[in-house]
């Protein structure tokens, strides 16, 4: 099997390189904005065009028989585009058509569209779970784009034959993991005292191990073809439970206050931090039934797993 990798230098993107070349799949073409000085033995490198209308996939796809698609405009916490929405349709919704329409003149038999939960929306409510087939309710811009994709390239899959996959992952984690998750693993070093001690929310996460193993099985399952997926780990967690499982990776355990939730929200919303608030605060979880169920998967390593390799990564790179 010859696959097209976009956004292989990415958090994913690298992470499902690796994983398919030590499965042995060796005619992996992997898209990047830049040639790296060194890349992993096996991999096919190649420039790849900005994501948008314009782009010309053509030598890129010549040969291939699927597509992992993990480039992407990602959520921005600040964002300074002057038209959010716009710019994430330009690369988001336009670029990646663009290529599943030229993945289809190409022969390409089918394509691995990573999405997002924001597509479903930002919060469950206690005891709820976002389900694959659920109505979706996007919030912000970039989970309007990924919805938007969604529905075109499944659209297109079912007018040409192509086999549209879509997975939609909540917060991916993993050695090198950046923004909030990378921030919590330098709170607990330092010993910083964590206002989290009394928070009882649900939130489904993804170690990246796992969700790359969901994506390499959804290139070759025949029950993947046509459907949308959720992906998690199999266990949710507080934000309280998270933090001491992770102090517990890192060996230094969690200083947690039980600040009670209703104060720490309201102390966000005045410091114009509502959004942070939610993430630490809220509820979101996933339901992956459907996901066992169709195509047989389990996810292969525990939270407790994914997070002593985390830390562990963390430790080694002694992040500042």
């Amino acid at each position: 099997m010859r696959v097209l990798l976009t956004g292989a230098s990415g958090f994913v993107g690298r992470a499902v390189q690796v994983r398919l070349l030590a499965d042995g799949i060796h005619g992996v073409r992997s898209a990047l904005r830049q040639i790296p000085a060194t890349s992993a033995p096996g991999a096919e490198v190649c420039v790849a065009p900005s994501l948008g209308a314009e782009a010309d996939w053509s030598q890129l796809l010549d040969g291939v028989d699927a597509v992992v698609h993990c480039a992407a405009r990602v959520h921005v916490m600040r964002e300074q585009a002057a038209d959010p929405l716009a710019e994430f349709r330009r690369v988001n919704v336009e670029g990646t058509l663009r290529l599943a329409r030229q993945a289809v003149e190409a022969g390409v038999q089918r394509f691995i569209f990573v999405s997002s939960i924001k597509v479903n929306g930002e919060q469950t409510p206690t005891g709820g779970a976002f389900s694959a087939d659920d109505q979706p309710w996007p919030c912000d811009p970039y989970g309007v784009s990924k919805l938007e994709a969604e529905e075109g390239l499944l659209t297109l899959g079912g007018e040409t034959g192509l086999e549209v996959v879509v997975v939609r992952p909540p917060l991916i984690y993993g050695p090198g993991v950046k923004a909030n998750f990378l921030s919590m693993m330098r709170w607990l070093r330092r010993g910083v005292p964590l206002p989290f001690g009394s928070i009882g929310n649900r939130r489904s996460l993804v170690a990246l191990d796992n969700l790359v193993d969901l994506l390499v099985l959804c290139l070759t399952h025949p029950a993947a073809a046509g459907e949308r997926f959720m992906v998690s780990d199999g266990e949710d967690l507080s934000t309280s439970d998270l933090l001491r499982r992770l102090g517990a990776a890192l060996g230094h355990p969690a200083r947690l206050l039980p600040v009670p939730q209703s104060l720490i929200e309201r102390m966000a919303h005045l410091a114009g931090r509502a959004d942070l608030s939610q993430r630490l605060c809220g509820s979101l979880q996933v339901n992956i039934d459907k996901t066992r169920e169709r195509l047989g998967w389990v996810p292969p390593i525990s939270v407790d797993q994914a997070l002593s390799s985390t830390a562990r990564h963390f430790l080694e790179q002694k992040a500042p």
